[in-house]
């Protein structure tokens, strides 16, 4: 019996993405070999890998003046991956500060330049996100970095800041949650295996005029020119979860695309919200207006309690609750494939697990 599982990555993913990938392990699509066994510059797998771009570029609507790059490291590399192809000549970037992704994104950016904290959320234990009026932007910046979800604390970032510097952000925990405006960002990177696909593979937009001019240091396998250059086959990529991702920007169209995704995802975090709110047990410490939609942490009142309400998840199929080491505490990930069944059982042991408290 599968479980509904609640992890932050490697996460949950579509059932109907298992079962085609099961159904064609042995033997995809007449070729007589499975996916991962196939050469990377192979026309069965090159007919993949184009067919993923598309599908990508179509639920994003990407501009055609982005390049989408399918990279290996995952969001953790790009921290150092991105100032090094970013910064091209300059010696400073402006950071916000909004959780222990970012902290850890400044740090891998202080190796390579002088890391600007425009906004901090440090204040009120990273509960929020700063308002653009707080941000103290420097006018020489390189490009200006935020981590629009941050998957341990449970803060979404809701609008797009406007910086004159190029935008980038750390989508990893909620990209294919809901639309995006591609045109607004110069860089968007993600790693799959939250809302993609399995663990291995980091997803790159980049606008092209800000490809070159890389960090004289940088591996030539991560300079995003090089990459573009041999549409990600510069060397031998993560190829099966390629393949995975695409069949789930496949179930993601058959879903009716991101708008109908967004929805969905108000809907999940709304009930759970919602419960934990009503409430005399259990408490959400973010923002209301910040709360993400994605990663829904929680803490018990009562501390003493957690290893017994977790006891009592595990025994009802309700998996990968424990909260980040980090911040401690609970952590229900509902990324999109997550069904709405989901959450309502998690809501139904949430009511049940406080009336026995009583």
């Amino acid at each position: 019996m599968r479980v509904f599982n609640f992890s932050a990555g490697p996460a949950a993913l579509p059932e109907e993405v298992l079962q085609q990938a099961a159904a064609e392990m042995l033997d995809w699509q007449g070729s007589g070999m499975s996916v991962m066994e196939m050469s990377h510059r192979g026309p069965e797998f090159m007919a993949i890998a184009a067919q993923a771009e598309a599908d990508l570029r179509d639920l994003l609507a990407v501009p055609a003046n982005y390049k989408v790059l399918f990279m290996q490291g995952g969001a953790l590399a790009e921290n150092a991956i991105v100032p090094m192809n970013m910064l091209r000549g300059s010696t400073r970037a402006d950071y916000i500060h909004t959780g222990e992704w970012s902290k850890k994104s400044i740090a891998e950016a202080r190796r390579y330049c002088t890391v600007h904290i425009a906004a901090s959320a440090e204040d009120r234990g990273f509960t929020y996100v700063p308002p653009q009026a707080a941000w103290q932007l420097s006018d020489d910046a390189a490009y200006v970095h935020v981590c629009s979800n941050e998957t341990i604390g449970g803060v979404e970032m809701h609008w797009v800041p406007e910086t004159h510097a190029p935008l980038v952000a750390d989508m990893s925990s909620h990209i294919l949650s809901r639309p995006v405006d591609v045109s607004r960002y110069g860089l968007i990177y993600g790693g799959a295996q939250k809302n993609i696909g399995p663990a291995g593979l980091t997803i790159v937009i980049v606008r092209e005029d800000l490809l070159g001019k890389p960090h004289p240091a940088l591996p030539s396998a991560f300079d995003y020119r090089v990459v573009a250059d041999a549409d990600s086959m510069y060397n031998t990529p993560p190829t099966y979860a390629w393949y995975i991702a695409g069949l789930v920007f496949k179930w993601l169209k058959m879903q009716g695309g991101l708008g109908s995704m967004e929805a969905r995802n108000i809907a999940k975090a709304k009930l759970l919200y919602d419960a934990l709110d009503a409430s005399s047990l259990y408490e959400n410490r973010v923002n209301p207006a910040d709360r993400s939609r994605m990663n829904v942490t929680f803490f018990l009142k009562n501390e003493q309690l957690n290893a017994a309400f977790l006891k009592g998840a595990n025994e009802r199929g309700l998996a990968q609750l424990r909260g980040h080491r980090v911040v401690g505490g609970m952590r229900a990930s509902i990324y999109n494939a997550m069904p709405l069944a989901g959450v309502e059982a998690l809501v139904a042991y949430l009511r049940e697990f406080e009336k026995e408290q009583a």
